[in-house]
């Protein structure tokens, strides 16, 4: 499926857009909430295999609704290899359908499905998981490129 061009607002000053990554794999992470254990789990992982994820052409981003501000924050103190993309306005959300009615403490609320996509050098989602486990994911991740 081809995914339509968006730009966010990324930590490092980047100006997100997915059209200038043509010619490049992407894996794109939806995270539900910097700082939180789970998502310094999943980022964390991610930047150890950054590396891996370069000899195959790839690049990493992960996003969540948090601000800029947040995510600067969250990035140095984990000090993530790769950048974090901003979606306040909940666009790339949107995009690839992320946000879903989730139980908190008992109570309805909206928030991101923790997903992952791999997009081709064409923009095409090539392979997508939904509602993540963190535990032995980028394994997963792995696994599926060199496969």
């Amino acid at each position: 499926m081809k995914i339509k061009n968006f730009s966010l607002d990324g930590t490092n000053n980047l100006k997100f857009q997915l059209s200038d990554y043509v010619g490049k794999k992407l894996v794109i992470y939806f995270y539900p909430k910097d700082s939180t254990p789970g998502c310094t789990n999943e980022g964390i992982d991610f930047s150890n295999n950054h590396d891996f994820f370069k000899t195959k052409n790839c690049e990493i981003f992960g996003i969540s609704r948090d601000s800029i501000k947040s995510h600067e924050n969250f990035k140095a103190k984990y000090n993530f290899s790769f950048e974090l993309l901003a979606d306040t306005e909940e666009l790339a959300c949107n995009i690839f359908d992320v946000i879903k009615m989730k139980n908190m403490y008992g109570k309805q609320v909206r928030g991101i499905e923790r997903s992952t996509f791999i997009i081709d050098e064409n923009g095409n989602i090539i392979k997508e998981w939904r509602g993540v486990k963190v535990k032995d994911h980028v394994e997963e991740v792995i696994n599926f490129l060199n496969a």
